[in-house]
């Protein structure tokens, strides 16, 4: 905890000549009497209002440090902090094609890509990792960060109807997804750099072709994984029939010569997940990966911390009101 206003702690220097004060007042004011002998008080039982004599006083003293240091804001420790961690750059790109909605997969292809995903990005807290979605054109989702919670929840939100909205064009453009991933990665001085590409179709569209993407991820020391998504059989696809939901068995169409080919341009390897188990397996294997040193700042923020003292100065203030006003009320 920090102070911004370190200079009202001299405040608690009154308290020297208020002490004092209150000990010479203290003494001059109380009742006396002459006695013979005071012999027989000296074992006399202490009631509790001789015991609570001195409390107010205390409970006056803690209200008044507790307003001092009120008054010196304090606030939660603020700051760039920085340290060197092993980790690897990743960038994830995720086909979100419709045909991704096949449920050979439980619930359904998507949601078991986007929940092994998360457990792999979450098994990796030092990677810095990105997201890729691509269907007939790619964007960047998320670019990399090791703010793994913001990505999980971006990853999360990945949907299969945004081609249906028209936000992009269907198809699968396997291409252009590898492409946007490549390029995030270009720049990094990582030792390891790798793409982790999930798709359950074939290049059917797009600008750039796989293999020029995977010839441009070579160039730049770029490893690419690819994971071929989906039953090797007929899977059920849900269909909307008037306002109703229909299953039509639709056949997986994964071109794997290609995704082979990728593979073996940019020094990686190619997956088949016919099931979540294997697609656990699959991110289990490249969590293997080599690792490098790379920095990272975290950043810690402020806010103020006063509202305690000011509410434990009031509860003192007023106890000592009521002990003085009702425990040693004084009748004159």
């Amino acid at each position: 905890m920090e102070f911004v206003n370190k200079e009202y702690f001299l405040l608690l220097l009154l308290l020297i000549p208020y002490l004092i004060w209150y000990l010479l007042y203290r003494k001059k004011s109380e009742p006396t009497i002459r006695m013979s002998d005071t012999f027989a008080y000296q074992y006399a039982p202490k009631s509790l209002r001789v015991r609570l004599i001195g409390m107010p006083m205390l409970l006056r003293l803690i209200a008044f440090v507790l307003i001092v240091v009120a008054l010196a804001r304090p606030q939660t420790h603020n700051s760039w902090g920085q340290r060197t961690v092993e980790g690897i750059d990743i960038m994830l790109a995720m086909d979100v094609s419709t045909s991704m909605l096949a449920e050979d997969l439980k619930p359904n292809r998507i949601e078991a890509a986007k929940s092994v995903a998360s457990e792999f990005i979450s098994g990796r807290p030092d990677d810095n990792i990105g997201l890729t979605i691509f269907a007939g054109e790619a964007f960047t989702q998320c670019p990399m960060t090791t703010d793994h919670a913001s990505l999980i929840n971006l990853l999360q939100n990945v949907r299969t109807d945004i081609a249906a909205r028209g936000l992009i064009e269907d198809g699968t453009a396997i291409g252009m997804g590898l492409a946007n991933a490549v390029g995030r990665l270009k720049d990094s001085k990582a030792k390891s750099k790798v793409v982790i590409l999930l798709t359950d179709g074939s290049n059917n569209t797009g600008d750039i072709s796989p293999l020029t993407a995977a010839s441009i991820a070579s160039k730049f020391g770029i490893r690419v994984y690819t994971i071929a998504i989906g039953s090797k059989t007929l899977a059920p696809y849900p269909v909307q029939v008037g306002g109703t939901t229909q299953y039509v068995n639709m056949r997986a169409d994964v071109d794997v010569k290609t995704l082979e080919e990728i593979v073996s341009t940019a020094d990686g390897h190619f997956y088949r997940a016919t099931n979540t188990a294997e697609l656990k397996k699959i991110y289990a294997d490249i969590d293997k990966l080599e690792k490098t040193k790379m920095d990272v700042k975290k950043f810690s923020k402020r806010y103020d911390a006063f509202q305690p003292f000011v509410l434990a100065a009031f509860i003192a203030m007023l106890l000592e009101v009521l002990l003085r006003l009702v425990v040693f009320r004084r009748i004159p």
